[in-house]
């Protein structure tokens, strides 16, 4: 199928990716809600900071790297169950892992509102960037218009851990996602033409806070 950026795309991408698709996004933190208790993310600056970094060198960045190679391999059953194994086996910590597989599981069984045969390619469960990449190649959108919407879904879910956290208020929450925007696009950009040497991360912080969070003793968020 031809890849497009069509109304139809759009629309599609923008209820996969909206908080209310059930894949129960809103309980998730990635780590984030115990960098804000260890003071790390404490301010609309250092929260901005910190979400560039998991886009330019951590998290975000692998996810989109497998997201695109998910993309690509809609046709290849083999590739797409090998990038498979790679992402869930990239988890760093156990929050991390139910965070992406659950998330993942959530949206295939969503995504059959959708029906296409990579589907049943993918099975029950996937990683998050797996299952959403796979289905939007499957559908033909566009790589990088489907990266830019799901790093900007990814991010504003995080930005509204800092708002529940009482970090930020929703006008810097608006404002950090506008200043992320040129950056998003950029890193969507370079995701769509990359391959699996580009994976890499050197955010140790990011990693560390996500092991640490387990134990964090009062907390709203799953991860």
């Amino acid at each position: 199928m031809a890849e497009t950026a069509s109304p139809e795309a759009l629309v599609r991408l923008m209820t996969w990716l909206s908080p209310a698709f059930p894949v129960g996004a809103f309980s998730y933190s990635g780590g984030l809600e115990q960098a804000v208790a260890d003071g790390d993310v404490r301010d609309a600056g250092t929260l901005r900071d910190w979400l560039a970094s998991l886009l330019a060198h951590g998290a975000l960045w692998n996810d989109a790297v497998l997201f695109a190679e998910a993309h690509r391999s809609v046709e290849d059953a083999e590739r797409l169950a090998a990038v498979a194994a790679l992402a869930e086996a990239l988890s760093g910590s156990a929050e991390r892992h139910r965070e992406t597989m659950l998330q993942g599981e959530a949206f295939l069984a969503a995504a059959a509102g959708w029906p296409h045969a990579v589907l049943a390619t993918l099975g029950e469960a996937a990683a998050y960037p797996i299952a959403v990449g796979a289905v939007s190649g499957g559908h033909g959108i566009a790589a990088e218009t489907a990266l830019a919407a799901y790093l900007h879904a990814v991010a504003s879910n995080l930005v509204s851990v800092a708002i529940r956290c009482s970090v930020i208020g929703q006008r810097d929450g608006v404002a950090t996602l506008a200043g992320l925007e040129a950056r998003i696009l950029a890193f969507a950009a370079a995701a769509a033409r990359s391959t699996l040497d580009d994976l890499g991360s050197a955010t140790v912080r990011a990693d560390i806070a996500s092991l640490k969070h387990e134990t964090l003793t009062t907390r709203l968020f799953r991860s």
